[in-house]
């Protein structure tokens, strides 16, 4: 090739490489045809880069923190004061749930790893190991029949499915979808829950929107076989609502998850009437909006949201409405307290009023970033979960701690991290059916 026909050859690779850079700044700018498929895949390569990147389990997820404490067990029952039962517990460990005694006990266990149910994500991926996924919510049903929720870590969606279970941990039917925070049990046996999905549907009057987008599911479960009865878009629920601004009005940090819900809750017949917000329809949904900073009452038949509050809270967890009326919050970061950012709050729907909190003090520190959950007791105490404590501990109205369990379990080669515990469940031991009591472990009290 001569001189000339080389520096023309040149010319013309530097003119396509020009061309090229033209179109693809053009394509990024404008968001043209084909951005979508290339910021996908772009999304997902750094996702991937991300997941296999995080070697070390316990400061690479969040299924583990620094421990606070070198306490393992119960380290405070006053039985004058504290609601007698055992405690539900799941831990960041494993995908496992203890029964404890007022003691710390372990009365019975389940236990079921994932691989034992699925070999994919329910998104048909190689799931994560093992060691990555833990029970992210648990209920127990009278007979010893436990509902779970499967979670991973460093993954999205990051939901990996529900079971139950029998009380030796063998299958009664299993669910398989991106089904993530939080689960309920209907008077008649259903369970309410959510799932998640990546979708490019459009919303015209959310410029920021990031696409794909993660949209949220309230979905319910036939009882006996696990079956999808009905499954409710949230993000039309909230579009097509009188609230539809507080969707539109979430951080930047959250256009590709604007709602981020994260508790549910069945308002069955008692709760329908004193809730006045529920307007006299019963069997509707409360849940809780992260992003948004929200609460709001979601109609399972009709797909329709009925009523939606913000309030002086930030990240909350755990929306229950209760029997007088009011409702609770898991306020995680509201509190603006160094040591005591966390709170829990009860609150007025009628006039806004928050009627009561607790925000721990310098000798009980209460702080969870993450998760968290707070459960009414009959007695008017309260079991709740500080997550990212790795700590259960029940409160009496008047502020005092009746009783705290901090988790046994430990990590690290000095022992020094602690598992996350992501939810809890006190149950009266008359309310578990006779077979199921015979054959709890009752040796240690």
């Amino acid at each position: 090739m001569h001189n000339a026909d080389r520096a023309g050859f040149a010319i013309f690779c530097v003119a396509i490489a020009f061309m090229a850079f033209i179109g693809g700044a053009f394509v990024i700018l404008t968001k043209s045809f084909p951005y979508t498929y290339l910021d996908d895949a772009h999304k997902a390569a750094v996702a991937v880069i991300a997941q296999q990147s995080d070697n070390d389990l316990y400061t690479d997820t969040d299924l583990w923190r620094d421990a606070r404490r070198d306490d393992r067990g119960t380290t405070i029952d006053d039985p004058a004061k504290a609601y007698e039962g055992l405690t539900l517990y799941t831990s960041g460990d494993g995908t496992y749930a203890n029964l404890v005694d007022m003691r710390g006990n372990v009365v019975h266990r389940w236990e079921l790893p994932y691989s034992d149910v699925w070999d994919t994500s329910p998104t048909g991926r190689a799931p994560r190991p093992d060691d990555r996924m833990y029970w992210r919510k648990a209920k127990l049903l009278p007979n010893g029949d436990l509902v779970a929720m499967y979670i991973a870590d460093n993954d999205t969606p990051w939901g990996y499915g529900i079971v139950k279970l029998d009380p030796d941990s063998r299958v009664i039917w299993k669910y398989h979808a991106s089904t993530h925070h939080d689960l309920d049990i209907t008077p008649d046996g259903d369970v309410i829950t959510l799932t998640h999905e990546f979708t490019q549907r459009k919303v015209p009057d959310f410029q920021a929107l990031s696409y794909p987008w993660l949209d949220d599911y309230l979905v319910r479960l036939d009882g006996e076989t696990g079956e999808e009865i009905s499954k409710v878009s949230l993000g039309d629920a909230f579009i097509d609502s009188p609230f539809a601004g507080l969707f539109y009005s979430v951080p930047s940090f959250a256009t590709e998850d604007p709602l981020h819900t994260n508790s549910v809750q069945y308002l069955d017949d008692e709760l329908t009437r004193n809730f006045a917000p529920a307007d006299g329809r019963s069997g509707q949904i409360m849940l809780s909006f992260r992003h948004p900073g929200a609460v709001a009452l979601v109609d399972p038949d009709s797909g329709e949201m009925t009523w939606a509050m913000k309030g002086p809270w930030l990240g909350q967890h755990s929306a229950r409405v209760q029997p007088n009326g009011h409702f609770t919050l898991f306020d995680n970061l509201g509190n603006f307290e160094r040591g005591n950012r966390t709170r829990i709050l009860e609150v007025n729907p009628n006039d806004d009023a928050i009627v009561a909190s607790y925000s721990g003090n310098d000798e009980h520190p209460f702080d969870s970033g993450l998760r968290g959950a707070a459960q009414t007791l009959p007695n008017g105490n309260r079991l709740i979960t500080e997550s990212d404590g790795g700590r259960l501990f029940e409160t009496t109205p008047q502020g005092e701690i009746a009783w705290e369990f901090i988790n046994p379990a430990r990590g690290g080669d000095k022992e020094q991290y602690v598992p996350v515990v992501s939810s809890g469940q006190r149950i009266a031991i008359a309310n578990l059916d006779a077979d199921f009591r015979a054959d709890l472990d009752t040796t240690g009290r």
